[in-house]
Formats: C-alpha cells, structure tokens, sequence
C-alpha cells in the first residue's frame, strides 16, 4: 500500500483543476435553455449538471484512485484530515466566511467589468435564481429545494474534497510559494459557467484555501464553503416569504 503524496505534474495539475469545470460547463449551457422553456431558472440547470458531471467525475475520480492505489479515501487519498480542538472550528470558520465575504464584496465591480466581455452568451444561459415572478411559485420552491441539497450540501463537500482534499496537497512544487494563489485561479477558471467571476472567486476563496493549507483540516473547508454557498438560498427565502 502506497501511502506517500506524489505531486502532480504542472500538466497534469491543469488537466485535473480544469476538465471537470468544462465538463460541469458544457452540460450546464445545453440544459439552461431547456429548463427556462419548462418554467424553471437556469439554476436548476445548474444543479443537474452537479449531479450529473459533478459527482460522477469527482467523487468518482478519488475513489478511483483509492481502488488504484490500495489508499484509504479520508487521510489517505483525502488529504488535511488533520484533527483540531472543537473550539478552534468556531473561531476559523467565521474567519473564512467574513473575509471571504469582504473580499467578495471589494471586488465585485470586476465581475461587472469582465461581464461585458460575455455579452455574447444568451440571456436565457446566464446563471440566476428565479427571484422574479416570471416562474410559479411551485417551481422555485422544486428549485430552492434542491438547491439546498445540492449546490449548499452535497456539492461543497465533494468540491472541497477534491480540490483541496486531493489537488492541493499534489500542486507541482515547482510554485513553491505560489501553489495557493495557483490553485485558487484554476479553481476560479473551473467555474466555466460564469467566467465573469473569474477575479473576485479568484480572490475571495484565498482565504479558506491558505486556512485550511495552514491546518490542514478540510472540514474546515467544508463547513465554510457550505455556509457561503448558503447565503444565495437564504436570499432565495427571502424572495419566497414575499412571492
């Protein structure tokens, strides 16, 4: 049994940050016009492209490699599983989430900018929520449903375990000291569905990703990419209260 971190090769780190984003793309904008003409946002295009590309491909890919290998999945294939006190989650998860937040926020006027270069892109496959009453109300509550389940459970945790369970520990050590900033850009480009958030996802992920580097604890990843995922489904409700 093999039990050694075995970096990737600058290739092969792109191929494996990169392919399952265009995948996760190409099937995102074929369904998005489909599920507009059935009374549905386009997130719900979204959210089957995650369920059938998503999941498959990632989750799919580190079991594969823990068959290949002999590895256990956590602290084996699965890096930074490291434990922590109890107390310290309470302490770096809001860290993680108010400066992501902050970040995100300070750069928003770039998605704005960058979004004038996609103004090609049809505007039935631009990503959106349904806050409008241009759907039933019975198609969004099918929609926040699994929203909930999917794009702020299910979806974060595999993410998190594959980019920064399995990715980020094998970034080429030819970056030294840019692995973490590199890895944060690709993982921005990964979200071929809205390349307009290129620089501020690039930026405002920063910090979860040096966090979780530093003490080597995924979950606390996990926990904060959940809880930030979250924030567009309690706007959602909102909306919903007041439809």
């Amino acid at each position: 049994m093999r039990t050694n971190t075995v970096e990737h090769s600058i290739l092969k780190s792109l191929i494996l940050h990169l392919l399952p984003g265009l995948l996760i793309g190409i099937c995102y904008f074929a369904l998005a016009p489909l599920v507009k003409a059935n009374g549905f946002p386009s997130i719900m295009a979204l959210i089957l492209a995650g369920i059938f590309v998503l999941i498959p491909f990632e989750f799919g890919f580190i079991l594969l490699q823990s068959k290949k290998t002999g590895e256990k999945l956590i602290n084996g294939i699965i890096k930074y599983c490291k434990p922590i006190p109890k107390w310290q989650y309470l302490v770096w998860v809001p860290i993680i989430f108010v400066l992501s937040g902050i970040l995100f926020t300070l750069f928003e006027f770039t998605t704005e900018h960058l979004h004038v270069l996609f103004n090609r892109i049809p505007s039935n496959m631009n990503l959106d929520m349904g806050l409008s009453t241009e759907f039933s109300k019975q198609n969004l509550v099918v929609t926040y449903v699994l929203f909930l389940i999917f794009i702020v459970l299910i979806l974060p945790v595999i993410e998190e375990f594959y980019f920064r369970g399995y990715l980020l520990p094998r970034m080429p050590a030819k970056l030294r000291g840019w692995s973490v900033p590199v890895h944060s850009g690709l993982f921005a480009l990964y979200h071929t569905w809205t390349p307009w958030m290129f620089i501020t996802r690039a930026i405002g992920i920063l910090p979860l990703i040096y966090i979780v580097k530093r003490k080597e604890n995924i979950y606390l990843g996990i926990i904060a990419h959940c809880l930030l995922n979250s924030t567009d489904f309690i706007l959602a409700l909102i909306f919903l209260n007041n439809y």
